[in-house]
């Protein structure tokens, strides 16, 4: 047995022994699938050859292994009796060529490295040879072709950087690695190895985008789509981070509707018998003119003590003596003060003695209610001063401070969360006393300002003014209300301290049970608790910033986000920095609130004496709008220059204005010149229908003011309602009216309104009294502003008294009908030169076209002041036009 070395196409056999030797007639080959076959070379010596049947591939098929046998070609012609050989076996291997290229096993390779650091290795590489043998299979070296990058690779496809990586130089390296094999075939293609620069791992918020600006009117904005926390590959157990939004200088502590406290209690669903102790200076409340304010807060009103100014409430605003229960709320700003007591309201005796009735006051960071008895029968301790010692007092921030007193229990309420108090001081009742009592804010009113007693003393009188004041506050103060009679629930004081800016979140349905969220009462603050990063991360950029006021204060609202880590051993094991940044409020489209109507009308005097009186504002419209600039529209023929007109910044945006409806709280009419006259005018409304729609009036002889908030058109319906009523119109000839109207406490106005009445007055009583119902309105519709001359324009009350006589009646009709008729002479004359001359000028009437549109007649209305016709002729000539007014009324006092 011989074992045979085979070429790619031919094995030659060098000879098969047979036993016999007689002729080989042939080889026969053993075993599946040969792709081999054997042919005789020589009959006699028995030599042949084995030879493939197609081309042999090594990548296939390295090793062939089969059995080959030879027969004789048997006895006589048939071939009987043919002989075969023993079997022997055959090995055939077939030898490689270096026909495949190396391949990567990747479309790419991509890894992350932090900088600073020599690594041994950042990633490997790795390509593979479809050839058979070792040779031509094995991948014998890589190369970077990449020029001047400071990476190397190994013979193993290992690549690690030559020296220390700089984030700040390079974020990336995108490098191109071939491969070769050991026949020295190269990659058929080359492949990208991208290695990303991470900075120095720093723990702490990545993504983390420090200005969030804000538009008002467009709901939840997300503060943190993009963060994610950065804990270094540390084992973490815990998280808690804390996001505060800082709104303390913004208003009373955070944005909040700045209508009237007595508008919000009304809002908030406090019932009626609030009385407001600070309100904004007007006609009816006018004791807090001088005061200083802080007018830094878009019309929040908010008052100023520096330790100077106190103010007294007139009398009748509140009750001398307070019904049980009853409520006091204030908004307070005060830091850490003197050792004096500083009063915030005070109740005392008015002259004579320095009894205390009730008061509000600070006192070394305490809140102090003091509260005296009437006298009663027995005369027992009873509770007399409430203490509560409170951080908030002297921490410089604002704060809402409720007390509903319920004798003998006292409530206190800040910021809607309850305080007990900490010390009660018991007190005899008060003795009975005449003496009349004065409420004061800011200090208290006594007789003897060295001397602060409580208890019953007599004192020698002093002088006037401040001198009689002590005991002052040094702070800011807001909303001071008192109510009598009932105590303030907790959904209304709720309501009173809710802001309508905050933080909110609406958390993810798959992380809600991994992690926990609170928040503080105002929403400014929330803390977040977990411990998975993902779930965490989740969390965090879903947390937005909303605010609900359709105008919100604009400016910065302060953000940070403090952040606890602890790791395996319950530990703090890394620093997470503060993350700060702040959310920018913009400015929102102010609203332009418009009042348009009838400013010029006439009526007759009986009008005015009628129990209805006449309508001031019979078509008023009261209208709100803003304006937004938006982009211009391009005309289909200007496409060809839009390009020019990009550069253009004047073609770029147009200003439109776009009606909007919001509330207003406040309209006030005002009397032009002299103030109204008690006796003999006045403005009414019905009192039941500004009831029905939610609004309070109050009149004096300045005007009348609606209040209340709520819509315009209720507001201008309620205006459609107010009349004017004068009870001696003879010397009357005109009135002139103001109307303005505002929004949240006056950060919104509208213009000036004016309304002139002009009164008729008839010629006698009887024509007087006939003529006030034929006679036609005066109507002259809104084109341009009134000018205030004055309140009135009177009528010499002598002069219109004076009764020419019967001669002097006929010496005038007769002069005026003698100017009459030569008036019509000339008339008549003019008239027929100037037939004659159109008659000779016909021919010239298609070059000239006579221009009447600019004709004017002018008409002498004296003349016809001399007949007892004087209205009718008037009326005649003049239409009864608004500029004929006042000489028509001259001319009938003298007739």
């Amino acid at each position: 047995m011989q074992t045979l070395s085979a070429l790619s196409f031919d094995v030659d056999v060098k000879q098969v022994d047979i036993s016999n030797p007689s002729e080989i007639c042939g080889f026969r080959i053993h075993g599946q699938n040969v792709p081999f076959e054997a042919v005789v070379l020589d009959k006699s010596t028995g030599e042949g050859v084995i030879r493939a049947k197609d081309k042999l591939d090594c990548e296939l098929q390295k090793e062939h292994t089969f059995t080959i046998q030879a027969y004789d070609c048997g006895e006589g012609p048939d071939g009987a009796n043919m002989k075969k050989s023993h079997k022997a076996t055959v090995h055939i291997q077939v030898n490689d060529i270096n026909e495949y290229s190396p391949v990567f096993k990747e479309k790419s390779y991509k890894a992350t490295v932090i900088e600073g650091k020599k690594y041994d290795s950042i990633l490997k590489v790795e390509a593979v040879d479809a050839d058979c043998s070792f040779q031509f299979s094995q991948i014998c070296s890589y190369e970077i072709v990449t020029p001047d990058v400071p990476f190397t690779v190994d013979k193993d496809g290992f690549i690690k950087n030559t020296e220390k990586l700089n984030y700040s130089k390079e974020r990336m390296y995108k490098l191109t690695v071939t491969a070769y094999d050991c026949g020295k075939n190269r990659a058929s293609e080359d492949v990208l190895v991208k290695i990303n620069i991470k900075p120095t791992c720093k723990p702490g918020w990545q993504g983390f985008n420090k200005r969030i600006e804000y538009e008002p009117g467009t709901g939840s904005l997300a503060l943190f789509p993009s963060m994610h926390l950065e804990t270094c590959e540390e084992p973490i157990t815990s998280i808690q981070a804390n996001i505060e939004l800082e709104t303390n200088h913004i208003g009373k502590g955070c944005d909040r509707d700045t209508y009237s406290e007595k508008s919000l209690h009304k809002l908030c669903g406090a019932s009626a018998g609030t009385v407001e102790l600070l309100p904004a200076p007007s006609s009816s409340a006018n004791w807090t003119v001088g005061l200083p304010t802080d007018n830094g807060h878009d019309s929040d009103q908010v008052f100023e003590f520096n330790g100077t100014q106190a103010i007294k409430v007139p009398e009748g605003v509140v009750s001398t003596s307070l019904k049980e229960p009853f409520t006091i709320s204030v908004w307070m700003r005060h830091g850490p003060g003197a050792r004096e007591k500083e009063t915030i309201l005070c109740n005392s005796d008015k002259t004579e003695m320095n009894r205390h009735h009730y008061s509000l006051y600070v006192h070394n960071c305490h809140l102090i209610l003091l509260l005296r008895q009437d006298p009663a029968e027995t005369e027992n301790y009873k509770p007399a001063e409430f203490h509560w010692k409170l951080d908030q007092v002297c921490d410089k921030e604002w704060h809402h401070y409720v007390l509903n007193v319920e004798f003998p229990s006292v409530a206190l309420f800040v910021d809607g969360a309850t305080f007990e108090p900490f010390l009660v001081t018991e007190d005899y009742p008060l003795h009975s006393s005449k003496i009349d009592m004065q409420l004061t804010i800011g200090a208290c009113w006594q007789d003897n300002p060295g001397h602060d007693k409580d208890n019953e003393t007599v004192s020698e009188p002093s002088t006037g003014g401040n001198a009689r004041m002590s005991q002052f506050f040094r702070g800011n103060l807001a909303g001071l209300m008192i109510r009598s009679g009932k105590l303030e629930n907790k959904k209304v004081i709720d309501c009173l301290y809710t802001c309508k800016e905050g933080l909110d979140v609406q958390l993810p349905e798959e992380v809600a049970s991994a992690v926990k969220v609170a928040f503080n009462p105002n929403q400014s603050s929330l803390t977040v608790e977990g411990d998975d990063i993902e779930a965490f991360d989740k969390v965090m950029q879903h947390i937005s910033y909303l605010n609900s006021r359709q105008f919100p204060t604009p400016g910065i609202r302060h953000l940070r986000v403090s952040t606890t880590v602890k790791c395996f051993n319950e530990e703090t094991c890394i620093l997470i920095p503060e993350a700060a940044g702040y959310v920018m409020v913009l400015q929102p489209e102010e609203p332009k609130i418009s009042l348009s109507g009838i400013d010029h009308f006439a009526r007759g005097a009986a009008e005015f004496e009628s129990p209805e009186g006449v309508t001031l504002f019979p078509e008023l419209r009261i209208v709100s709008t803003i304006t937004r600039e938006v982009e211009a529209e391009t005309e289909p023929e200007a496409t060809e220059g839009a390009e020019g007109a990009e550069d253009d910044p004047t073609v770029q945006e147009t200003v439109v204005s776009e009606e909007i409806m919001h509330n207003l709280d406040t309209c006030e009419v005002t009397a032009l010149g002299d103030e109204l006259d008690g006796e003999h005018e006045t403005l009414e409304v019905d009192q039941a229908q500004v009831q029905q729609r939610g609004l309070e009036m109050t009149s004096s002889n300045l005007g009348l003011v609606l209040t209340g908030v709520n819509t315009m058109a209720n507001y201008e319906q309620v205006l459609h309602l107010i009349r004017y009523k004068n009870w001696h119109t003879e010397a009357l000839f005109d009135r002139k009216f103001k109307l303005f109207c505002s929004e949240l406490n006056g950060r919104y106005i509208s213009n000036d309104f004016k309304v002139e009445v002009s009164v008729i007055h008839t010629a006698n009583p009887m024509d007087h009294a006939n003529n006030a119902m034929v006679q036609p309105n005066f109507i002259n519709p809104v084109h341009h502003a009134s000018v205030d001359l004055s309140g009135h324009n009177l009528v010499n009350a002598h002069q219109a008294s004076v009764v020419p006589s019967a001669a002097t009646i006929v010496i005038v009709v007769c002069v005026s009908f003698l100017v009459f008729m030569i008036i019509l002479g000339v008339f008549r004359i003019r008239s027929a030169h100037q037939r004659t001359m159109r008659d000779t000028e016909g021919g010239k009437e298609n070059e000239m076209d006579w221009d009447d549109s600019a004709l004017t007649i002018t008409v002498n209305p004296m003349e016809f002041c001399h007949t007892t016709q004087c209205h009718k002729s008037f009326e005649e000539e003049c239409n009864w036009h608004a500029d004929c007014i006042n000489v028509h009324q001259s001319c009938c006092q003298i007739i």
